[in-house]
């Protein structure tokens, strides 16, 4: 498994598409190359003192170990942004958390994230008051 470590992929990664699946958040994109596939974690400081949020680091880790070889697809990087709820969540859901959410990254049905909805909405056209459209 490869990791992700340096922040301009973890930017990159947040750019792209993202998919919310139970108890985590999955950022993913397209590096188009063929490398294997690359993974980050993030917990953040509202999810627990360090001992919880490494605890959470670790659970996650090993899920992704089972669930990324058939679900990841090669040149992609993921970013899973861990919830407070992977703490006591069951392994066998993490895992199918980390493949549903892979899969919904990958069926291209997701939104786009929040900055690029509002570059959608300032290419609308302006109403005569000159606010912009809904």
């Amino acid at each position: 498994m490869h990791r992700l470590v340096k922040r301009k992929d973890f930017l990159a990664a947040a750019a792209g598409q993202r998919a919310n699946s139970g108890t985590l958040l999955l950022q993913g994109r397209d590096r188009a190359d063929e490398d294997a596939p690359r993974i980050g974690l993030t917990v953040t400081k509202k999810h627990g003192n360090a001992v919880e949020r490494n605890r959470i680091r670790r659970r996650l880790r090993a899920a992704v170990r089972d669930a990324l070889p058939h679900a990841g697809k090669d040149g992609f990087d993921y970013v899973i942004v861990a919830r407070r709820a992977a703490l006591g969540a069951r392994f066998a859901d993490l895992i199918k958390d980390i493949e549903r959410g892979i899969a919904r990254l990958h069926s291209g049905s997701r939104r786009p994230p929040k900055t690029a909805a509002r570059d959608i909405a300032a290419q609308r056209p302006a109403r005569a008051d000159g606010e912009h459209l809904p």
